[in-house]
């Protein structure tokens, strides 16, 4: 399995932090312009059993939250998607007047060791990209507000 993680220091208190997160409209503004997003449904908002079904160039994406501690982490997982497997921990620690934001994902491709030795370096790449763009969103949006 693959891993991927990246980190992020946000000048606002954890609370603040965490509780963009949870906002209905957090995850449309947390997604890259390209590839679009739409969002299908969801139920739960972050709470462990909440469940979000979003649509990408042509692709369905099923998630579970399979675990929430308020202010500190909440993790989904992917039921139904492009990936083999999908882990996505969202952990939320204070540090000094503010809050470290890390993203770890756990993932493994369909098509096991050649759809990685293929495909490996434009996942990453791609996962890059996406969380550069999601903790400056986040970042911007948190300090704005502090």
């Amino acid at each position: 399995m693959a891993a991927f993680e990246r980190s992020v220091w946000i000048d606002a208190p954890v609370e603040d932090v965490f509780a963009f997160h949870e906002r209905e409209d957090a995850l449309a503004l947390l997604s890259p312009p390209f590839p679009p997003v739409r969002i299908v449904s969801r139920s739960g908002g972050m709470q462990q059993g909440a469940r979000v079904e979003v649509r990408s160039c042509g692709m369905r994406w099923l998630a579970l939250h399979t675990a929430y501690e308020k202010n500190r982490l909440f993790v989904d997982e992917q039921i139904k998607g492009p990936f083999a497997r999908w882990i996505h921990r969202h952990e939320f620690q204070p540090e000094g007047t503010g809050t470290r934001l890390t993203d770890r994902v756990d993932y493994r491709l369909k098509g096991g060791i050649v759809a990685g030795l293929l495909f490996g370096w434009a996942v990453r790449m791609g996962l890059e990209r996406m969380f550069r763009h999601r903790h400056a969103v986040t970042k911007r949006i948190c300090e704005a507000a502090h």
